[in-house]
């Protein structure tokens, strides 16, 4: 290798670690913006983002990419309110409308699940199980709805609870729907998350559960995160908007799931 050829090398390397930077600190990126932000044409930027891509850091769109969800980056709770709002309301009224004739709900941590339990009926006995404060929270003063909040750890950036404590109060029940969200969906993989102690407690509250309804905006499609917690044909159904595609939906159906989009 010459001299040239690994200053151009490490001049990649660096440009990408800034791209990644971005990407994390702002949620996505834009072609055009980062050539002009990096002094490099639009195509060099095409080009780092599909190397980025590769390597399970980001996914493309068209004009830009965002973040992938990984072991050592997570969004927070914060940044997922700000984020699909439009169509994670969509999708949460849809999911609560998978209710039935459930008595007991688990309900998973993250601002989609947060929505759901919102949206669920607020004139009937429930009793509503969860590892989310916010959740917990958002239906304390509810009448007709009991919260079981259970304990453990808290992790700061999604205000949940996790670890041995809240996955041993988990197996003590027997749920009739848990309503499940991941940092990640595919065909290939099933349901992923970064966290191994967020993953443990997902597994489990599915394992509890008589019926699991999974509930992602696009973008959660295609995904892969680091721990794998359920396969597809575990779901009774998946609950997202038009913006996947309905080729790719029936894809996901063929694995068992009913798919909503909504």
């Amino acid at each position: 290798m010459t001299a040239n050829s690994a200053k151009t090398a490490k001049t990649a390397e660096e440009r990408q670690r800034e791209i990644v930077r971005v990407a994390r600190a702002t949620g996505s990126v834009d072609v055009t913006l980062l050539a002009d932000q990096l002094g490099v044409a639009k195509e060099t930027v095409r080009r780092d983002l599909r190397a980025l891509e590769d390597h399970g850091l980001v996914r493309r769109t068209h004009g830009g990419a965002y973040p992938v969800e990984s072991a050592g980056f997570e969004t927070t709770l914060a940044f997922r309110a700000t984020s699909h709002v439009p169509e994670k309301r969509r999708i949460a009224a849809a999911a609560a409308d998978l209710l039935g004739d459930a008595e007991t709900v688990f309900v998973d941590e993250g601002f989609t699940p947060q929505l759901i339990a919102e949206a669920l009926p607020g004139d009937r006995p429930l009793t509503v199980v969860t590892a989310s404060l916010p959740v917990a929270g958002s239906l304390a003063e509810s009448d007709s709805i009991s919260v079981l909040l259970l304990g453990g750890r808290v992790r700061s950036g999604t205000l949940a609870t996790v670890d041995h404590w809240t996955t041993k109060m988990l197996a003590g029940f027997v749920i009739d729907l848990a309503y499940i969200g991941a940092n990640g969906i595919s065909r290939e993989h099933g349901l992923t998350t970064p966290d191994p102690a967020v993953s443990e407690v997902k597994a489990q509250a599915i394992r509890a559960a008589r019926r699991t309804v999974f509930a992602g905006v696009h973008t959660k499609f295609g995904a892969v995160s680091f721990c794998r917690f359920a396969e597809i044909g575990a779901l009774e159904a998946i609950v997202t908007s038009t913006l996947l595609p309905s080729a790719e939906a029936h894809r996901y159906s063929l694995q068992g799931p009913q798919v909503i989009r909504v």
